[in-house]
């Protein structure tokens, strides 16, 4: 049995997640084939997805099934394209990097 907490973080972070990819629940349900309220359904702790739906989703959204349920990455594309940034960094550039983050923390 699904405890209502897990429905609750499951409906909030797939909210937060489509918000940030700047894209309405109709649309992103229709473009993963669905009935226009499927989103709106999942994200008002109405139904959740199959496995197979929410890989779907996750694929849709560009991210991990590991990247869907870890909280501490608020933005995981955005995380995503800066680590991907930083890849061809010199150390020293990458310690500028690292000190800048400690003072905006």
């Amino acid at each position: 049995m699904i405890d209502f907490y897990d429905i609750d973080h499951f409906s909030l972070r797939l909210a937060k997640l489509r918000e940030q990819a700047g894209v309405s629940a109709r649309q992103m349900s229709l473009d993963l084939g669905q009935n226009s309220s499927y989103i709106n359904r999942i994200e008002n702790r109405k139904a959740l997805p199959s496995m197979q739906g929410f890989f779907y989703i996750c694929e849709y959204l560009k991210i991990s099934p590991k990247d869907f349920f870890d909280e501490e990455v608020i933005d995981p594309n955005k995380h995503k394209q800066l680590s991907m940034k930083m890849k061809g960094l010199s150390p020293h550039a990458l310690d500028v990097i690292d000190q800048l983050v400690d003072l905006v923390r």
